[in-house]
């Protein structure tokens, strides 16, 4: 019988568990082995094939050299071969990598050294990037399983890490979070870390055999690894595959291929509007979708609005990080919201809003985000003081951001921590200025930083306008004026063709923090600091 998220304990989370991840579909191998487990281009694989498939993997790994407690690294677009791949590893009691093949050359071995990678395994057939890892790896085609995959040199300076007596306690994932800037960081996620996680998402989202859920958020990410991959293999789900985010592609998939669930970012969903007015469409099919979720960056009101006006249904915001695998808040279906709450605390997840001296705050004061609960991260690999800085000796995890409740319990995200921008004395709280910019007609998206002045701090705002758009960027300081008070308006205003992102469609706000300091302040800038 399904367990309704309103009435689920803590202490339900595991019982009846597995111990290990790639055991979340042996029951379902059993009830219904022909039901499909994925749908990947013209392939539809049955729980039955797949499951196969990850058995005859697990033994090719180890004739590659792989073994219990080594780090098996796996570059690859979102596809089946990925998912078997990381499931062969939990069965070897290996530690599984999923990493994007986008990142550059510099950062695919910064992960591997630091992991100490056993193998890099490449699935040089989907992407350009990948063969060219390949390429440079020296790496060779050959037969894992069902699947052809490139196969860089053993690693055979490398040792295994221990292998837990208790299972659930074993690192499944190591999810690389800041590949991008300096060392990377390494967080271990636990087989119990991940199977908590993904079976709270499968309640609370009521997943069964009868979903169809759009994978197109990159296993290598948190959410596309848990929320998509495991949970919905846990339910009995079928998950459609998809290797690279098409607003066309998305289009065509809820109209006809009877999806049920579409996970994405708010870029997601922009994007999916804007293809609408490129194409001229009146109006977007909505098929068979119950439920959009969105996630990973601030929900403004206006796109909100505009996507649950063109499906009919509500666009349900939730909030997550990868530390904690990564749910920790969403909005229900029995209770909506209309503006831009993250939702209550899922069950078993404790937590604290505090001061910068760790003074419990209360309802409506704005302070950083605490939590404690059986999906926080075992810790930083090979990093013992990063995870002391991060979980103090009672198990409380930083999140780093801000955030407020109110007092029905509904959880506010303010911004990051380190995002926040002190300005003559004031904080300004980037999503604020970003929903009043993402709130013009001809705004695709925008990103706020701060940039250091002397003595100060000033607004930048980077802004895609939909193509073709006539608004300069003087029209749009004026546009925000109206709306913002003196000390949050943007110092300047940049308007660039796209966004730079990340394969989840994530802004990368590191690179454009960046841009703005490289710009730097003009005299008039400073002038319009006020």
């Amino acid at each position: 019988m399904q367990v309704r998220i309103d009435t689920f304990r803590s202490e339900d989370v595991l019982r009846g568990q597995p111990s290990r991840v790639h055991e979340v579909y042996a029951r379902l191998v059993q009830e219904m082995p022909d039901h499909p487990a994925f749908v990947e281009g013209d392939r539809v694989w049955s729980y039955r094939e797949f499951s196969q498939a990850v058995d005859t993997a697990s033994f090719d790994l180890v004739r590659l050299g792989i073994r219990p407690g080594d780090r098996v690294m796996v570059a690859s677009e979102n596809s089946v071969a990925l998912g078997a791949m990381l499931f062969a590893a939990s069965k070897l009691d290996a530690w599984g990598i999923a990493t994007n093949p986008r990142l550059s050359a510099r950062e695919i071995d910064l992960i591997a050294a630091h992991s100490g990678a056993r193998r890099v395994l490449i699935n040089s057939d989907l992407s350009q990037e990948a063969a060219g890892h390949a390429e440079r790896l020296g790496a060779t085609m050959q037969s894992i399983g069902p699947f052809r995959l490139a196969v860089g040199p053993l690693n055979e300076a490398t040792e295994p890490e221990p292998v837990m007596a208790d299972r659930a306690k074993q690192v499944a994932g190591l999810m690389y979070t800041s590949g991008t800037t300096g060392t990377p960081k390494g967080v271990m996620l636990t087989h119990q870390n991940l199977l908590v996680a993904a079976r709270t998402s499968g309640l609370l989202r009521r997943t069964g055999p009868t979903d169809r859920v759009y994978g197109v958020l990159p296993m290598s990410h948190i959410v596309g690894y848990t929320v998509l991959l495991i949970a919905t293999l846990m339910h009995g789900a079928t998950l459609h595959v998809v290797p690279k985010a098409d607003p066309a592609a998305l289009a065509r998939a809820i109209a006809n291929d009877g999806i049920t669930t579409v996970f994405g970012v708010p870029a997601t969903y922009q994007r999916l509007l804007e293809y609408k007015t490129v194409q001229g469409l009146a109006k977007l099919a909505r098929g068979n979708l119950r439920l959009m979720n969105v996630a990973g960056a601030p929900l403004d009101l206006v796109l909100k609005g505009r996507i649950e006006a063109e499906f009919g249904i509500p666009l349900l915001n939730n909030y997550g990080i990868t530390e904690c695998s990564p749910g920790l808040s969403g909005v229900r279906e029995n209770e909506l919201a209309n503006d831009d709450t993250v939702g209550r605390f899922l069950p078993g997840i404790e937590h604290r809003v505090v001061d910068m001296k760790g003074r419990r705050l209360g309802p409506g004061e704005v302070g950083e985000l605490h939590v404690r609960g059986l999906n926080v991260m075992l810790g930083y690999y090979r990093a013992p003081d990063l995870t002391a800085a991060a979980i103090d000796k009672e198990g409380w995890f930083n999140t780093g951001d801000l955030a407020r409740l109110n007092e029905a319990g509904e959880l506010y995200i303010v911004g990051r921590t380190k995002e926040l921008i002190i300005r003559s004395g004031f904080n300004v709280y980037p999503a604020e200025v970003e929903a009043v910019l993402n709130s013009h007609g001809l705004v695709v998206q925008s990103a706020v930083v701060g940039r250091p002045v002397e003595g100060n701090e000033e607004v930048v705002a980077f802004v895609q306008l939909l193509p073709d758009a006539k608004l300069t960027a003087a029209e749009l300081q004026a546009y925000a004026a109206r709306q913002l008070t003196s000390y949050k308006r943007p110092t300047e205003i940049v308007i660039l063709e796209t966004l730079p992102a990340a394969s989840t469609g994530k802004i990368l706000k590191n690179q454009l923090k960046e841009t703005a300091i490289a710009r730097g302040p003009s005299t008039t800038r400073t002038a319009a600091a006020g």
